[in-house]
């Protein structure tokens, strides 16, 4: 990318377009300050440290906000530069460069910024001088810069798409080709940093951890691995990485233009500035003999990057080179119906007054305490013929007269809109009635460990909160032990992001990583001490799941753990 991506006067015209649209979530962040500990942390992970001739080097920040990370950079670029015996302040001119969308933020900031030079013992003509140079007013995503920088630090925007109107959007997704699928603006916002970076310079960015295993990130997870090097990972999660509370589990990367190696990762346990001092130490020489840090090649391309602590990644590695996933162990992994209207769609099913075909008893979530199927009595309409299409309603009048008070409801939904008079009273997904009676395994989609599945022997069709696991292959009771001994939560976390309180979101998509063996190349007595396990409700013990996957004896008993 050019260091211009698009010309000056449709920058002019975009800006203003940009601050309305998303501007105010900017200037909100601008108050979610980063603690000094944290920025102070970043900085030294970078190598920016007054040691060094910090005057001849240049650093970004892209969204400045509040102006930490600014104010952190420009003390040590001070002193740096008074150690080298500088006197003139004009040496600083194109030492930083700091950029923000909203306008009144910017304007703020240049205040703080220009009387803490001041503060700093400069003339109040050369702080201005200084800040006039560095600060710019821009949408950083289309701004033209004069040069690449050493460094590149900071806390991107976290901006969703539906807040940036259509036309900017294009623009973005054509100038930056890593914002796939439902990427945040901070992906862009990752790419074009990546991309000021000059010869063997390296970006820090504190961020949302998504980016590293969701789908919508594997276009700069694809970018990183071909061009740069992760060379520090830092996991925050639990940690108040920021003066208030946010939603986001943060994370901390280093990225460096240089060939790619193995990552240093560590799992910060506090944000106390004598621990993190002693983490960047420990993390920048190389010495990594502590318990809260580890290195390993966690950078896979495109796919999900497993980056976590775990003692499970070298066994997940194992069985991923050695056995088949779920799928292609003969197994299907599906997610339930959505309606895009439960209640139009959804009640007891013996109060659903429709012609006795268009209904079928419904497990949901809460149909499975203790991973136990106990059906609360729910059940669901179904206006899909058996050989596809909907229903024509003139030939249920029951259903038709059921669905009626809630027309203007479902006529306004997305998926109805294209054809409003034939399709208002679908569901969003197709129902498939012989579902209901495969048996099957019923997975919740949030959960905190995978204790919590059961087994339907063919009563219920699931809902879209439930996904479900049907087999020719495998006997469903054995893969229930299997999967609640631990296996699935294994997997699952290793590929899923956290969500509110800690909990994991069950992705089919993360379901379908599991690895199990081939039903026929286990042991008659094994298959049969399985079927057992399933049948009673237990979980495998430890020292059969080790022999299923050969493994050495104790090679699973972190899985007692959890």
């Amino acid at each position: 990318m050019t260091l211009a991506p698009i010309d000056p006067a449709t920058q002019s015209a975009l800006l203003p377009v940009a601050e309305a649209s998303y501007g105010h979530e900017e200037k909100s962040r601008g108050a979610i300050f980063t603690r000094h500990s944290v920025v102070d942390f970043m900085l030294d992970l970078l190598g920016y440290t007054a040691d060094r001739p910090l005057h001849t080097l240049s650093i970004l920040e892209p969204s400045f906000g509040g102006g930490r990370f600014v104010l952190s950079a420009v003390d040590r670029l001070l002193n740096a530069w008074r150690r080298a015996g500088g006197e003139d302040a004009a040496d600083l001119v194109n030492a930083v460069r700091a950029v923000e969308l909203d306008s009144n933020t910017f304007h703020r900031f240049r205040e703080v910024l220009h009387a803490h030079l001041v503060g700093q013992g400069l003339a109040a003509y050369d702080a201005s001088k200084l800040v006039d140079s560095w600060l710019r007013r821009e949408d950083f995503l289309l701004a033209g810069f004069d040069q690449k920088y050493d460094f590149v630090v900071g806390n991107p925007p976290y901006v969703r798409q539906e807040l940036i109107p259509d036309p900017l959007l294009r623009i973005y997704r054509s100038l930056y080709p890593t914002m796939v699928g439902r990427a945040d603006l901070y992906i862009a916002f990752m790419e074009r940093s990546l991309d000021l970076l000059n010869e063997r310079g390296k970006l820090s960015y504190i961020c949302a951890d998504a980016w590293i295993k969701n789908d919508y990130g594997r276009g700069i997870r694809s970018k990183i691995a071909s061009e740069f090097h992760l060379a520090f990972y830092v996991d925050m999660y639990g940690l108040d990485a920021f003066e208030v509370q946010v939603g986001a589990y943060p994370s901390i990367t280093v990225i460096e233009r240089a060939t790619l190696g193995l990552v240093e990762i560590a799992h910060a346990t506090s944000v106390d500035a004598g621990y993190l001092n002693g983490l960047s130490s420990s993390l920048t020489s190389g010495r990594l003999d502590r318990p809260d840090v580890m290195v390993l090649n966690g950078v896979r391309g495109a796919n999900p990057w497993l980056l976590s602590m775990s003692a499970s990644l070298v066994i997940i590695h194992d069985l991923e080179s050695r056995f088949p996933t779920v799928v292609e162990a003969g197994c299907r992994v599906g997610i339930g119906v959505a309606t895009g209207a439960d209640k139009a769609f959804i009640a007891p099913l013996d109060k659903l007054d429709v012609e006795d075909d268009r209904k079928l008893p419904l497990a949901t979530n809460k149909d499975l305490p203790g991973g136990q199927l106990v059906w609360s009595g729910k059940g669901v309409l179904n206006p899909w013929r058996d050989e596809g299409g909907l229903v024509d309603l003139a030939e249920y009048p029951k259903l038709a007269a059921h669905l009626e008070p809630f027309r203007a409801q479902l006529e306004g939904r997305h998926t109805a809109k294209l054809d409003t008079a034939r399709k208002w009273h679908k569901t969003i997904d197709r129902i498939t009635p012989s579902l209901t009676y495969q048996p099957k395994l019923l997975i919740p989609d949030i959960k905190g460990n995978g204790d919590a599945i059961a087994f339907d022997p063919g009563t219920l069709y699931p809902h879209h909160n439930l996904y479900f696991i049907t087999s020719k292959q495998w006997n469903l009771r054995a893969l229930q032990a299997l999967l609640r001994t631990g296996i699935a939560h294994m997997f699952v976390a290793a590929y899923s992001v956290k969500i509110g309180g800690g909990y994991l979101r069950f992705q089919a998509q993360n379901l379908k990583r599991i690895r199990v063996p081939y039903w026929e190349n286990i042991t008659s007595v094994d298959q049969a001490e399985m079927i057992r396990a399933g049948e009673a409700g237990e979980k495998l013990t430890t020292e059969l799941l080790e022999r299923i996957y050969q493994l050495e004896m104790g090679a699973l008993a972190f899985l007692g753990e959890k």
